[in-house]
């Protein structure tokens, strides 16, 4: 599944695209995907202006100059390809294989498709249906379902020493599990927790609340803080990573898989510098987990 880093990618690469531009039509090709489409999806995005394009957890968010908000969840497979007017594609997700301008829309598996006014076409694509789609109102996205319990955003200053802190205390499971919890920290995802407790010297498997059992806040939590946002912005840059054939806005794949710690290296060597340890691999909630347990406490 696509993690903060690659949704944000997908975001940025629609950004050019979308925002300024009218959605002069949307075809759907089915009644639904994770969820039914909400009624008159359609008519209620035809002739709107995208104003904005932002993302909340793994959410992309189109802000509309009706004052609704479009939002789009990629779920396991969904891609966008982006069709310029002269019929040149671009990809923006998962699991994409290149297109050509004859095919715009053709695939089985497409399943919406926006046209804007200048021509382009943006073709949503999703194998197994679990993306999703939905319309509110700006003034009740706050409230939305969906959004309502996610925590802070990791990218932003919300996330620190004191919220760890305070979130942690009496929580009884392990500290991945914790991360993953998105009432805490929205869209922070497997790869990124595991490589973010490597950089900051710290078991996956000790209990959360070993981190917050004193009043004074512990200084290991701003290092985890500090970890989490280096971690999720060196992958933004590179593009994201490439697990399958996840490709960037150019349709480039990513690239931070290259510098991947811990994730997926089990039985190599501890990259950390004057580690003499080797990664292990455990299973924690049915999900694989990567850490070196000599310095990793």
């Amino acid at each position: 599944m696509p993690e903060l880093p690659e949704v944000e990618t997908v975001k940025r690469g629609l950004q050019p695209a979308m925002e300024g531009r009218l959605i002069s039509d949307v075809e759907l090709r089915r009644a639904d995907l994770r969820f039914a489409f909400p009624p008159d999806f359609s008519r209620r995005l035809k002739n709107c202006r995208v104003e904005r394009l932002a993302r909340r957890a793994k959410y992309i968010l189109a802000y509309l100059d009706t004052g609704d908000v479009l939002l789009i969840h990629l779920g396991m497979s969904g891609r966008f390809t982006v069709f310029s007017p002269k019929g040149a594609s671009r990809n923006l997700g998962e699991f994409y294989y290149l297109q050509k301008g004859s095919n715009i829309g053709a695939g089985p598996h497409d399943h919406v498709i926006f046209t804007l006014d200048d021509g382009a076409k943006l073709v949503y694509t999703d194998p197994r249906r679990f993306g999703m789609m939905d319309l509110c109102h700006e003034s009740e996205l706050a409230k939305h379902r969906l959004i309502s319990t996610i925590g802070v955003e990791p990218l932003g200053n919300e996330l620190n020493a004191a919220y760890l802190h305070k979130a942690f205390h009496n929580r009884r499971t392990p500290l991945k599990a914790a991360l993953l919890n998105q009432r805490i920290i929205a869209g922070l995802g497997n790869i990124y927790v595991c490589e973010a407790l490597h950089r900051s010297r710290l078991s996956p498997k000790r209990l959360a609340r070993t981190l917050a059992s004193r009043r004074k806040v512990d200084k290991r939590l701003e290092s985890l803080a500090i970890a989490i946002r280096a971690v999720l912005n060196e992958a933004i840059t590179a593009g994201g990573s490439t697990l399958r054939d996840y490709a960037d806005a150019e349709g480039n794949s990513g690239a931070f898989q290259q510098r991947f710690a811990v994730y997926n290296r089990e039985g190599e060597d501890c990259l950390k510098t004057g580690c003499s340890g080797s990664v292990r691999r455990v299973v924690q909630s049915g999900r694989s987990t990567f850490y070196c347990p000599h310095c990793q406490r």
